[in-house]
């Protein structure tokens, strides 16, 4: 009888530990209320559509028609699509050149706007303010505004300058060879700003007796970029160059307003493919299929970034 009055009394006094252990685990040192709405939050807006998109694109679920079976006709048709390939390219294309340009660029501008830093030069604060709000105009008025530029008709602002010139007009939008040029030219002036103040941010983290001792040991100012600076940035331009190219993966709004894909499928890039096929073609199945390629390739590019942090 003793012991089990004892075993009894230990079961009420774990019971009652491990009632006090929840209360105590939401209490004022806890992070758990702060991580809490947080979590809802992701759980609602991008977990949960992240395993409904998965979901679908094993399915034939049409917008048009309420009743789907479980199938894997949706990867059937993307794989045996002839159009796949040149989506793919074309994708391809649109990123490599967009990224290459945009932190080229953006090391230039900010090589420049750093060394007139050093300078106290007038005009550093305007370019970098200007330079942000640029990185700031949404997608949708970015193709606005460059397709104010590219129009083929006398009001269009790069045409009217072309004619003036002497030379006739180009048709930056319509002809399927100069599209995918004309929006990978105005990505990169939307991707080069983002560029421009991450690696001006990591031109702030050279150390200045480093240059210093550059300088003292003859090194010339190419040598000292090249040999020093460049090396010292190298985490950030790797970590630069990953956001860049899952931003340009995931274009859609830009490419949207200013050809839509056109003409023809010239400009139809991944992201872009997944609207068509959801909202014009109501194939949810084969959207959704798509969606997860476009997935798989951002898993990808978030894996080498982590990685990498691991690493350093």
């Amino acid at each position: 009888m003793e012991n089990t009055h004892e075993s009894s009394s230990y079961m009420n006094r774990d019971q009652a530990q491990s009632k006090m252990s929840w209360p105590k685990a939401l209490g004022s040192n806890s992070p758990v209320p702060w991580l809490l709405p947080t979590a809802i939050i992701l759980l609602l807006v991008f977990i949960y559509p992240v395993i409904e998109v998965i979901r679908s694109s094993f399915t034939n679920a049409n917008l048009m028609d309420p009743n789907y079976t479980y199938t894997l006709q949706s990867y059937r048709k993307l794989l045996n699509n002839p159009d796949l390939l040149h989506m793919i390219s074309i994708t391809l294309i649109f990123v490599v050149c967009s990224v290459f340009f945009q932190m080229l660029l953006g090391f230039i501008i900010a090589l420049l706007v750093d060394l007139g830093n050093k300078r106290k030069l007038i005009g550093t604060v305007v370019v970098r303010t200007t330079v942000l709000s640029a990185w700031a105009i949404p997608g949708v008025i970015i193709g606005i505004i460059w397709s104010l530029l590219y129009n083929e008709s006398d009001a269009g602002i790069l045409n009217y300058v072309v004619t003036l010139m002497g030379f006739s007009k180009i048709s930056f939008l319509s002809d399927p060879h100069i599209a995918l040029a004309s929006i990978t030219l105005a990505n990169i002036w939307r991707g080069t700003a983002f560029c421009m103040i991450m690696i001006y941010a990591g031109f702030q983290t050279v150390p200045g007796d480093v240059l210093e001792a550059a300088k003292i040991d003859g090194t010339t100012s190419f040598q000292t970029l090249i040999k020093i600076i460049v090396p010292i940035l190298a985490p950030i331009l790797f970590i630069n160059m990953i956001t860049s190219v899952v931003a340009t993966f995931n274009t859609f709004d830009m490419v949207m307003a200013l050809t839509a894909g056109g003409p023809g499928k010239s400009t139809e890039v991944i992201a872009l493919n997944v609207h068509s096929q959801i909202f014009q073609l109501f194939d949810l199945g084969q959207g959704a299929a798509t969606a997860v390629i476009l997935l798989l390739i951002n898993l990808t590019m978030t894996g080498l970034y982590f990685r990498f942090v691991e690493r350093k």
